[in-house]
């Protein structure tokens, strides 16, 4: 009878009286009662009275339902605040139809709640908001990849492949890192962006390095450092080539005579002995050899460069001044201005400009190493460790060694300035003379003429003699071994880039530095350091 009495009541809309009803006959159907009077109000186009009839009758989900169709923010989030952290269904729907509503805000508050850090991480990534994405993975490492997989793949959407090749580092995602750098590579290539070209060759040499590093089969291994070798090398060519090209291409350089012989030199020597790469022009190359030989005085080598001038099919704008050239080349003496010849600073032999065998010395095979901002030969010799001193060893061998002075020669200190002084009543031989002979140079005449080359193998003896002054370390990562160089002329002033380990004359280093803010090979930004400093931390003595 009682069932019959609410049923009339409903059906007549009369809910106040049904509720009444109700409570005085069997509480337990309250609730039931109200979800029919919300059902009704949501037909009859009240949605709002629905919603909160749902919400007292304790069916969340119908209202937030309903909530969210009308898009009632305030509503949400006054539902989403009084919910408890267990109903994390309810709050999920809250979170889902405030994204939908783009609330972020809102969204990120629920999701706070619910202690889904994840979802925050996602909903960052999926907004485009990458510093608050950011921000999380600095606190929340394994996140990593969540952020920086999406954030490359934007990136390269929106064509920044440079910074997408770096966030697929940082996520971990070598392979696609590689792929991203490899297509910026050849990209530079093809239009003619040498020097990207060389900055991107030079990464992808430091990537297949970290990939030697972290893997654990040899032959991966082996093969990583044997592309390390080869787009080190290629880095280097379009980095020099970048400059020949401008100079054949453009009516003004900045560089000097004596710099483009030395880069075309360099140039020419590193494609006459392998596959000439892809973009590099020989007839520009051989181009900017002759003429600049011709005006320095290097006759034979400009003779060299028109003879394989001939050999080649030349653009039309060249081959007048090319077919000029030779004719008038054979009224010059048939060799080199002599102090045009490099020396090498290990067997003193003067070389030739051009070695078919490479940019090396004829006599001990010794590598020339170069300036990277004028090309000239540096006063650098190679030594390697006898077996048995590991890196540190020397290392710590070579920073404990005294400074070696010369004979008459006094030091003075104060707090800002070092200086050293000579004697003046010493004889000129007494100033060439160090105290005790250098067993370092014993080891410089140890060489076969005709074999490969072979560096000064040195012990920790000699190790212990060496001044910290003079040498110069490049301090290559694992798995290869640091390479050891002697300043043998102290009065030149060394500079390494830390980065590219790349050598320069310090005040081209300084020069440079200041005019581009960082390593003209590889971008490495300069610190901002006082005089003092720069010369204490980035020169070799």
């Amino acid at each position: 009878m009682s069932q019959k009495a609410v049923d009339m009541y409903t059906d007549l809309r009369m809910f106040e009286l049904a509720k009444e009803y109700v409570e005085s006959t069997n509480p337990n159907e309250h609730k039931q009662l109200i979800a029919k009077q919300a059902s009704w109000a949501k037909n009859t186009n009240e949605p709002r009275e629905a919603a909160k009839m749902y919400l007292a009758a304790g069916e969340d989900m119908k209202a937030l339902e309903i909530i969210g169709e009308h898009g009632w923010t305030d509503m949400l989030m006054t539902v989403a605040r009084k919910l408890d952290k267990a109903d994390r269904d309810a709050l999920t729907k809250c979170a889902e139809h405030l994204k939908r509503l783009q609330q972020y805000a809102y969204c990120v508050e629920v999701y706070n709640k619910l202690g889904d850090k994840k979802a925050i991480v996602k909903l960052h990534v999926e907004t485009g908001n990458w510093d608050e994405a950011f921000a999380l993975v600095e606190k929340n490492s394994e996140f990593k990849n969540d952020v920086y997989v999406p954030y490359a793949q934007w990136l390269a959407e929106n064509d920044r492949f440079e910074e997408a090749q770096k966030a697929f580092h940082k996520a971990g995602r070598i392979t696609d890192a590689l792929r991203v750098l490899e297509q910026l590579t050849e990209n530079a290539v093809n239009e003619s962006r040498f020097n990207d070209a060389g900055y991107y060759y030079w990464m992808l040499s430091m990537q297949c390095l970290d990939i030697a590093r972290t893997e654990d089969t040899p032959d991966t291994t082996a093969e990583m450092l044997k592309k390390f070798k080869k787009y080190q090398r290629l880095g280097e060519i379009y980095y020099v080539y970048h400059s020949i090209q401008r100079y054949a291409d453009e009516p003004f350089t900045s560089h000097l005579p004596e710099a483009l012989f030395n880069l075309s030199r360099f140039l020419m020597h590193c494609i006459m002995t392998g596959v000439v790469p892809k973009g590099i022009s020989k007839v520009a190359t051989l181009w900017a050899l002759a003429k600049q030989s011709r005006q320095l005085g290097a006759y034979k080598v400009a003779r060299f460069a028109y003879e394989r001038l001939h050999a080649l099919k030349l653009p039309l704008r060249f081959q007048d001044l090319i077919d000029l050239g030779t004719v008038s080349i054979r009224s010059k003496p048939f060799h080199d201005g002599e102090d045009l010849l490099p020396l090498c600073y290990r067997c003193s032999t003067t070389n030739p400009c051009i070695n078919q065998q490479g940019s090396r010395c004829i006599n001990c095979k010794q590598p020339y190493v170069y300036s990277f901002s004028s090309f000239e030969v540096l006063p650098l010799v190679e030594f390697a460790l006898e077996d048995g001193i590991n890196d540190e060893e020397a290392c710590r061998l070579i920073e404990a060694s005294p400074t070696r002075k010369l004979r008459g020669q006094q030091e003075y200190r104060d707090d800002n300035t070092q200086s050293l002084k000579f004697d003046p009543m010493q004889s000129g031989d007494a100033r060439e003379k160090l105290l005790g002979d250098d067993p370092f140079d014993t080891g410089l005449l140890t060489f076969d003429p005709n074999g490969e080359f072979q560096p000064v193998v040195v012990g920790k003896d000699v190790l212990r003699e060496l001044s910290r002054y003079e040498v110069v370390i490049r301090r290559w990562p694992a798995p290869l071994r640091y390479q050891y160089f002697r300043n043998l002329v102290s009065e030149v002033m060394i500079a390494m880039c830390d980065s590219c380990y790349q050598m320069f004359h310090a005040d081209d280093y300084e020069l440079v530095v200041l005019q581009k803010q960082c390593c003209p090979f590889c971008r490495k930004k300069a610190e901002m350091v006082d005089d003092d400093d720069f010369t204490s931390d980035r020169l070799i003595y």
